[in-house]
């Protein structure tokens, strides 16, 4: 079984640099034209099945990128992005992201998801995957944080614990395989 994730195309949260985890944000033209273009890129990649999350920026690029394909795309809420809770929404200039993102730092917030807590979700799923769908290859269609989730369930977490410098861009894409539980 092989795994590609995308991440979903620039929203203007993305480019106004503001914290989007749980907010319901659509694709911007750029965003579009991004999901557009990791569709030519994908063509030639076998996929059985997409698991996309439900947030509308992650649909709509998963939408794109099905389109002369017409598969089955589920939406499952284990990929939807973290919630960062009280952040959501404020600029990046007044909120310390790698802070955040440290795996190690594990802070308590009033209602933001802990990382922990979201790897927790996210492998699980992944735990699930792996036995449900073993003899397909399966399109994530997801956020940032998902995509830091799934390198560092494949590749481990870095001693440091800076973890968001492994995460995907904007419609950028990885592979893995779960035989070698690394990435191709």
């Amino acid at each position: 079984m092989s795994l590609l994730i995308t991440r979903h195309g620039q929203t203007d949260w993305n480019l106004n640099r503001k914290v989007q985890g749980k907010s319901d944000i659509e694709l911007n033209r750029t965003g579009i034209e991004q999901a557009e273009e990791v569709a030519k890129k994908l063509a030639k990649e076998p996929i059985d099945l997409i698991i996309c999350s439900p947030l509308i920026r992650a649909r709509q690029t998963a939408e794109i990128i099905n389109r002369d394909r017409n598969l089955p795309i589920k939406y499952d809420n284990s990929i939807s992005e973290i919630n960062y809770g009280e952040f959501e929404g404020i600029e990046l200039t007044n909120f310390d992201l790698h802070a955040f993102w440290d795996y190690y730092n594990n802070n308590d917030y009033q209602s933001a998801e802990k990382i922990k807590d979201f790897f927790k979700r996210v492998y699980e799923f992944l735990d699930r995957l792996h036995v449900n769908q073993q003899e397909k290859n399966v399109l994530l269609v997801a956020h940032g944080g998902i995509s830091i989730a799934v390198n560092c369930y494949f590749n481990g977490i870095p001693e440091s614990g800076d973890i968001l410098k492994m995460g995907l861009h904007n419609c950028e894409y990885a592979k893995y395989d779960f035989k070698n539980k690394l990435k191709v």
